[in-house]
């Protein structure tokens, strides 16, 4: 695996273009988690790593097939959290008060994070084919930072909004077969924006892992709101 990233995100990867790029099905694994018992609620830690999935789900399929957790694919993506870093939610709760602060009283420019307790998200994930093969695999990490990831007071708060980031970049090297974090950033294609708004996904598979808060959630994560209040999480098999 070679050293890569950008200016906010640490990684390293590798990725066999030729045999990805011939891949027209995947599968998603649900994402596990190495965090164990750090004093995270275990709802929580659900609502990260289902939002890993589904942001997995929604930016492969701009490409790819994506198909049932009991069919056969080309390839079998899984990733796992191997970290946390906690948000404090007191800085948090103090964040959010400053920005809702700085609204009301007009000002023209966006009031920075506490520059403490800011949290972060470190996963490692991998696409293997049909024989087992690894064929592509990323070691990501990224912390908050005071001026882009929104506070919101919750533990994972930041971890959950780090996610999509990871999924993006992860999602952009299979897709491409290509390192995703050199060349310009690729414009959202109209799937991924009607997901991402809380519409339905492309494919069938994907709605195990639950439609996106939509407009309901960037209401809240405007306001700090935990995750949970607006994220209902994986679909629930009766």
């Amino acid at each position: 695996m070679r050293p890569s990233g950008g200016m906010l995100t640490q990684a390293r990867l590798r990725v066999d273009s030729a045999p990805v790029l011939a891949a027209q099905t995947v599968r998603i694994v649900p994402t596990s988690t190495q965090v164990g018992s750090r004093g995270f609620d275990p709802n929580d830690l659900a609502l990260v790593t289902n939002a890993i999935d589904r942001a997995l789900c929604t930016d492969l399929a701009d490409r790819f097939k994506v198909v049932a957790t009991s069919q056969p694919a080309d390839l079998i993506v899984q990733a796992t959290v191997t970290n946390i870093v906690a948000t404090n939610r007191t800085a948090a709760a103090g964040s959010v008060v400053a920005s809702l602060g700085g609204a009301v009283a007009g000002l023209g420019v966006p009031i920075p994070r506490l520059p403490i307790g800011l949290g972060g998200l470190a996963i490692e994930a991998e696409a293997v084919d049909k024989d087992g093969s690894q064929r592509a695999a990323m070691l990501w990490s990224r912390g908050a930072n005071m001026i882009m990831t929104r506070a919101r007071v919750s533990a994972v708060g930041d971890a959950y909004s780090l996610s999509s980031a990871f999924a993006s970049d992860f999602s952009r090297m299979v897709v491409t077969g290509k390192d995703p974090f050199k060349g310009m950033p690729a414009i959202p294609s109209m799937q991924r924006l009607r997901a991402s708004l809380g519409g339905n996904p492309k494919y069938d598979a994907c709605k195990a892992f639950g439609t996106a808060p939509g407009i309901p959630g960037i209401v809240a994560a405007r306001f700090g709101l935990p995750p949970a209040w607006t994220d209902k999480g994986a679909v629930v098999s009766r």
